[in-house]
């Protein structure tokens, strides 16, 4: 594949990463993650005193915004910023939900994946998908911690510079040169982002998530994880095993997989995902790719590359490069009720040089407020408009880089990089160098946590769902078969033949039985299976 061209960098957005006292905390040393497993639960053993978190209450209201249902409503949550000690700061988790419209017995927590991904507006976006489960649940999903307004880290620079580390041949001869700038890069990172990337992580996450399940009332969390937020959910099976209810995990990720492969499977999947994109689109005389699929994917191409030699100013003041169309894109296509949104977005910045519609994609899709009861003051979640471009893909690097104890030294990044770039440019000519910088940006950070490949496994819970789908090209089925195996005999397979990222969406199969699971405790015999295209199972 073609090199990059030069990548030049525009000033970037600075954000205020959380709401801790701890204005400066150092990314040395082995607490990356580390801090939430030393601790205990709030279940009565010796620990810190976590009451305040765990006895909160969540306070709903419409939110502020406008273009969303009616009836989606927006709260907030508060967790500690180090469940180590959490006299240190605390963090506030934006929410939304839809409310049980029958007889209520609890709420179902949403992730969509990522890691990364808000879970607020893409609840918006895909609400219609869920309303069944309203029949006996409040739906809810979240802004993990780091991520949309929950706080988000931000790389500034940074991620531009781990970028040019990559960009032509000329790295590749000096790598001396390139592991520099990827040390520079996390060093901005760390700047950009504050206190919250210390603490940021997967296993922070769970533990984020059962006080939330307090906070929603539920004794037990009932959960609906795609995609990453498989992963999570089998850490928070593994974290809190009593407190697991009804788990339905669709579109399995790994548990032991190293990064690289990760990363190469994830940039094979968004291609597939753009390339299934491109041909919706140009079937709409309205497509700003015309109506040649092949000459369209061309298309875009050239645009990101010509975005990352001359971006495009934005009217909030940043520039807007191809890389950032890039996190728009891949945010844009992981659902296809989004694709009608980001088919106008990308004509107003094909047509006009508007960046707006894509800018609000990178960000998250929507712009939420969330309104204080009785009029006060506005919650102290992150303003919309001081999210920056890159949260999304310097969230997705802080979390695999915190879930992920590996960490290559020099000697082996230069030995390696030629052949990874080439095999991530292979996987997708759009995403290929954009994912594997999210890899090689992990050089010069602390090692990650090793409880997710050495602790999650054998879980002592309920048995849970497991959804495969055997054409999936972001998470491969033999992911499921693995993490399956490793969870024990708590975890129940169901073998969807189809294609495609996950299958709760796109299997009117899978569907009906990941709803009849939450909804009734109906499971299916573990390796049953849907049918490609099946529509009444």
């Amino acid at each position: 594949m073609p090199a990059t061209p030069p990548i030049r960098p525009g000033p970037r957005r600075r954000v205020l990463a959380a709401t801790a006292a701890t204005a400066a905390l150092s990314l040395a040393g082995a607490a990356l993650v580390g801090s939430a497993l030393g601790t205990t639960r709030a279940d009565g053993d010796d620990g810190p005193d976590l009451s305040r978190f765990y006895d909160q209450k969540v306070t709903w209201s419409t939110c502020d915004v406008d273009g969303v249902p009616d009836d989606l409503q927006c709260g907030r949550v508060t967790v500690p910023l180090d469940y180590a000690h959490p006299e240190a700061g605390a963090l506030d988790l934006a929410l939304a939900r839809y409310r049980a419209t029958g007889d209520k017995r609890g709420s179902v927590v949403l992730n969509f994946g990522g890691p990364g991904g808000p879970g607020v507006p893409q609840l918006a976006y895909a609400g219609k998908e869920f309303m069944e489960l309203t029949d006996s649940y409040d739906v809810v999903s979240f802004d993990p911690r780091g991520v949309g307004r929950s706080s988000p880290v931000s790389c500034g620079e940074g991620e531009l510079e781990g970028l040019a580390a990559l960009e032509d041949d000329g790295a590749l001869g000096d790598p001396g040169t390139a592991l520099a700038r990827l040390r520079r890069a996390a060093a901005a990172c760390a700047d950009n982002s504050g206190p919250v990337l210390r603490h940021m992580g997967t296993v922070d996450a769970a533990r984020d998530m059962d006080v939330l399940r307090s906070a929603l009332g539920d004794k037990k969390l009932n959960y609906l994880g795609f995609s990453y937020g498989t992963r999570l959910g089998a850490v928070y099976a593994a974290q809190f095993p009593h407190k697991v209810g009804r788990f339905a995990l669709d579109g399995v990720d790994t548990l032991t997989e190293p990064l690289t492969e990760q990363g190469i499977a994830g940039a094979r999947g968004q291609q597939t995902a753009l390339d299934d994109f491109v041909d919706w689109c140009v079937r709409d005389i309205a497509c700003p790719f015309g109506q040649d699929a092949r000459s369209a994917r061309e298309m875009i191409v050239r645009l990101v590359w010509s975005l990352d030699e001359n971006p495009v100013p934005a009217d909030f003041g940043d520039d807007f490069t191809g890389q950032d169309l890039v996190g728009a894109l891949g945010q844009g296509l992981y659902s296809k009720e989004l694709w009608p949104s980001l088919e106008r977005a990308l004509a107003r910045l094909v047509e006009d040089g508007d960046t707006g519609g894509v800018a609000a994609f990178a960000t998250g899709g929507l712009a939420f407020g969330v309104r204080e009861p009785g009029g006060g003051e506005p919650s102290p979640l992150v303003e919309p408009e001081d999210v920056p471009l890159d949260n999304l893909p310097a969230a997705l690097m802080a979390i695999n880089c915190a879930d992920d104890p590996d960490r290559p030294t020099a000697e082996q990044i230069t030995a390696d990089l030629e052949r990874l770039r080439a095999a991530y440019d292979e996987a997708s000519p759009v995403f290929g160098r954009y994912r594997l910088a999210e890899v090689l940006l992990c050089y010069g950070r602390p090692k990650g946590t090793d409880y997710i490949r050495e602790r999650v496994k054998d879980v002592d819970t309920p048995q849970m769902l497991l959804v495969g789908t055997r054409g999936d090209p972001a998470t491969p089925y033999r992911w499921t078969e693995e993490t399956a195996e490793r969870l024990g005999d708590s975890a129940v397979v169901l073998d969807n033949k189809g294609e495609g990222h996950t299958g709760y969406g796109s299997s009117k199969c899978v569907h009906r039985k990941v709803d009849d699971f939450l909804l009734y405790g109906s499971l299916p015999p573990s390796g049953s299976s849907c049918g490609a295209d099946e529509d009444d199972g």
